[in-house]
């Protein structure tokens, strides 16, 4: 293709070893800093991580990802800033970013995974590029998911390879639309995707070394005064704001009948994946000193949607002690009883 020709092959960006097998967001952040502090080229570096969710720019986290999942199995949360659907990675997989100058994102990003998919062919994977941004086998499953997004005077385009994967931890991990799997005519996320290592004589360091032939010929090694700038970039993935989302609003009410309480009624604003606000109602008694909204306020708003969170805060302040013979696990299961579900409708 003359685009791949113009970008390809492209100048590879050595990290120092102590910069190897370190968390996502520092090669998201690494991303940012050589676009805006390298001479402007066409750079390509490659990398792995461990155990990772990630999702896409404007995705809601607990519609994506089961979080309390990945908190019990150490898998780390993250969102990156290019758009796209959310994909589980680990040392199994082979991730790889191109920055380019600026220029049109359609063909700059049509040209990287048409190369990618190339280079495998070229090494013994019989892919070809599929729908808006997959690389999958012929006959068989997606194998490289890639996403792309634009920067002052730059673009950044990224994909996973998938030569393993703990399919174990990506199926607890994620959360996929049932829409989107019932449309696609498969059953789990399993049936979905293919694994390079099917098809490859070797393992991923190779793979790693052979795709670097084909996309670059020359190369730039990070100095340690670029590792310290890029771990400050870093540090901006893991505010609260970034992971679970500062956009989107939606409400929704759950509500039941508590035997011997009576029905309690949640009506809960989340911002993202933030619990931005709630309203108590029901035909409840009150025991309390502090009413019973104010106490459900006080304990869980600002606190990410997610069970092992709530149920936390329930045991430490105990808000439903001033509704009488309310428990923690009867607001828990009106909490979560169905309304995964609902808020997926929204």
């Amino acid at each position: 293709m003359d685009n791949a020709q113009k970008i390809f092959p492209a100048c590879f960006v050595e990290f120092p070893p102590e910069a190897e097998r370190q968390r996502c967001a520092f090669y998201l952040a690494a991303e940012e800093y050589i676009a805006q502090n390298f001479p402007e080229d066409y750079y390509v570096f490659s990398w792995q991580i461990g155990p990772t969710a990630l999702l896409g720019r404007n995705q809601t986290l607990h519609k994506e990802i089961n979080f309390d999942f990945c908190k019990q199995h150490g898998i780390d949360v993250l969102r990156r800033k290019s758009g796209g659907g959310t994909v589980y990675a680990d040392w199994g997989n082979l991730m790889t970013s191109l920055i380019t100058p600026a220029g049109s994102v359609e063909p700059i990003f049509t040209a990287y995974v048409h190369q990618i998919s190339d280079g495998l062919n070229r090494i013994g994977a019989p892919t070809e590029v599929s729908g808006r941004n997959d690389i999958t086998l012929k006959g068989g499953g997606k194998i490289c998911g890639n996403a792309f997004y634009h920067l002052a005077r730059h673009n950044i385009v990224h994909g996973t390879m998938l030569h393993d994967t703990q399919m174990d931890l990506m199926i607890g991990a994620l959360n996929p639309d049932p829409d989107k799997l019932e449309s696609q005519g498969v059953k789990s996320v399993r049936s979905r995707i293919a694994l390079l290592k099917d098809y490859l004589p070797f393992g991923v360091d190779v793979l790693r070394q052979k795709m670097r032939l084909i996309l670059t010929d020359r190369s730039v090694k990070l100095t340690v005064d670029d590792l310290a700038e890029i771990r400050k970039i870093e540090a901006t993935y893991y505010t609260q704001e970034m992971i679970f989302g500062q956009t989107s609003k939606a409400t929704t009410v759950c509500s039941d009948r508590i035997e011997g309480c009576g029905r309690v009624e949640f009506s809960i604003t989340l911002r993202g994946s933030i619990i931005d606000d709630l309203r108590l109602g029901g035909d409840f008694f009150e025991v309390g000193d502090k009413s019973a909204e104010a106490s459900f306020q006080e304990a869980l708003i600002g606190l990410p949607f997610s069970r092992e969170e709530i149920t936390e805060k329930l045991n430490e302040l105990k808000p439903q002690a001033n509704i009488r013979r309310l428990e923690a696990k009867d607001v828990l299961h009106i909490l979560f009883h169905n309304i995964n579900e609902k808020i997926r409708n929204q």
